[in-house]
């Protein structure tokens, strides 16, 4: 029996009713047999380098520690001014100055929810941006932008079969990256 496949997840909304912490968790709900997910807590002071000089904060050692034992990422964010949320691009900021870099070589799931019909597409284009400067791998397809977030889910739960198919297909997109990841450093070594 192998060991499961491990990734970490960061929601990039803090709001208790976020359509994107719904999202996430219907992601979870339909990973791939084999595969674990952690989720990632975001509650980190905002990126200073003066906070930095004292040290890295106890969590972000910690989700450093915890990216680095993964084999992948998940990245879920809402767009606000066409962008992703500040929460994660702080979370992001703070780790990509430790050492070692924890975003790498990680192939990574980009996803989103949000109010407008284009979902978080410009969020994740940004995202997808950073993540080339930090050596990520961005899984390409599918794209998974759930616009209209408020008609999507009830009571906590996605309904929208479509979005649901397409997180599915995205968990297994993830899993085929990761496994082309492991055997290209195997073929390396």
């Amino acid at each position: 029996m192998s060991e499961p496949t491990k990734v970490v997840a960061f929601c990039g909304s803090l709001r208790k009713g976020s359509f994107n912490r719904m999202a996430l968790n219907a992601f979870v709900e339909r990973l791939p047999a084999g595969m674990t997910s952690q989720t990632i807590e975001i509650d980190w002071p905002l990126y200073n380098a003066d906070i930095q000089a004292q040290g890295f904060p106890a969590p972000v050692e910690a989700a450093q520690k915890a990216m680095l034992a993964a084999d992948g990422i998940v990245l879920v964010t809402p767009e606000y001014n066409y962008g992703p949320s500040g929460v994660l691009k702080n979370a992001i900021d703070w780790l990509s100055r430790m050492t070692p870099q924890p975003f790498a070589g990680k192939p990574i799931a980009i996803f989103g929810a949000a109010g407008g019909v284009l979902g978080t597409a410009r969020a994740q284009y940004q995202l997808r941006q950073i993540l080339v400067f930090l050596d990520g791998r961005p899984v390409n397809k599918p794209e998974v932008m759930i616009g209209q977030a408020q008609n999507r889910f009830v009571d906590g739960k996605l309904t929208d079969e479509a979005s649901g198919k397409l997180l599915g297909d995205l968990g297994a997109s993830l899993l085929l990256a990761i496994r082309h990841a492991k055997a290209a450093a195997q073929h390396v070594k």
